[in-house]
């Protein structure tokens, strides 16, 4: 089978190459799939960089986290039945391959009504962000800032917070951006290119600033987030995009009682409890199969053409994940 593969850390672009490589067999507990469609996450990026908190076995390490697909056998102690389901699996490692491993127990069998495109991306990016909004402190009502508005993540966190009746407002880097999400029907959106940014956020969230504030983005506008907090308000680091520190000030955080924290979602993930994963997962599919919850693709490549298919998901302003077809 083919399989995008990298035997050293480094630039997805530079190290990923597509590699013919024998088919695995599920053992006990697990399942095969047949991949067929994996989405290209951030944090698949950082993995094969070796910055990410996991660091996949060199060499012959397999990209991808995420995947839709059919199963295609089954190991010792799976009920056979499940042959043939379309699933969707996330917290795996290694989808970025025609076929792959599974825990029986973690891949989700979907309804007629998702679509491919929604379903390879279904748990991972709207997981995270439904389990970070559970975790945040605002509630019907208050205010949300968040960076990275038009990221996968952002533009669902867009959904979800309405759907909770909370306020959002919306930060991009760029005033394209800002088009990008207006022309979708998002409010309070802003670009914090422009030089009086903070001020007009201030007008948007109130004096009495925003509960929680959500940082995908790093650097500068960390501060500016924490500024525009109010007392007993959060700063929850979810990503950061530029890599750079946060230069906080003490006296904010000490006068207005600022909690910072990091918020990893396959940690989350991982330690929570079944019932209350089911109860988000169902959540999120009912969202999608409504149509409340858009996920769209930002292009999709063959495993053969993965060196574009990475070039592609380092382009910003897609309108989706890019992913990998087995």
């Amino acid at each position: 089978m083919k399989a995008a593969i990298h035997d050293t850390f480094g630039e997805p672009i530079e190290v990923l190459k597509a590699t013919e490589i024998d088919a695995p067999t599920p053992g006990a507990g697990e399942v095969l799939v047949k991949m067929t469609l994996s989405p290209i996450h951030n944090h698949d990026l950082w993995t094969i960089r070796g910055t990410y908190g996991y660091k996949p076995d060199l060499p012959g390490a397999i990209g991808g986290s995420e995947a839709l697909g059919t199963i295609e056998a089954v190991g010792a102690g799976v009920d056979a039945l499940m042959i043939g389901k379309r699933v969707s699996i996330a917290g795996v490692h290694g989808t970025w391959t025609e076929y792959f491993l599974a825990p029986a127990d973690g891949v989700l069998p979907l309804p007629d009504m998702i679509s491919d495109t929604a379903g390879a991306q279904l748990i991972a990016m709207p997981f995270s962000a439904i389990s970070l909004l559970e975790t945040l402190k605002a509630k019907k009502g208050d205010w949300i800032i968040q960076t990275a508005a038009n990221g996968a993540v952002g533009k669902i966190m867009v959904t979800l917070a309405k759907a909770r009746g909370i306020n959002l407002l919306n930060l991009v880097r760029r005033d394209e951006a800002v088009q990008e999400l207006t022309d979708m029907g998002i409010e309070n959106v802003l670009s914090t290119s422009g030089a009086d940014w903070q001020k007009k956020a201030r007008e948007i969230v109130g004096d009495a600033g925003a509960v929680s504030a959500i940082d995908s983005v790093g650097g500068d506008v960390s501060a500016d987030l924490v500024d525009l907090l109010g007392v007993d308000g959060e700063l929850v680091v979810f990503g950061t995009a530029t890599g750079a520190p946060m230069p906080l000030s003490s006296g904010a955080l000490i006068m207005k009682h600022i909690t910072v924290k990091g918020f990893w979602g396959a940690r989350i993930s991982k330690e929570m409890d079944p019932a209350e994963r089911k109860r988000l997962i169902t959540e999120l599919v009912t969202l999608v199969a409504k149509g409340d919850l858009a996920l769209e693709d930002g292009g999709v490549f063959a495993i053969d053409d993965v060196s574009d298919a990475m070039k592609a998901a380092l382009t910003p302003g897609r309108a989706g994940k890019v992913m990998i077809r087995g």
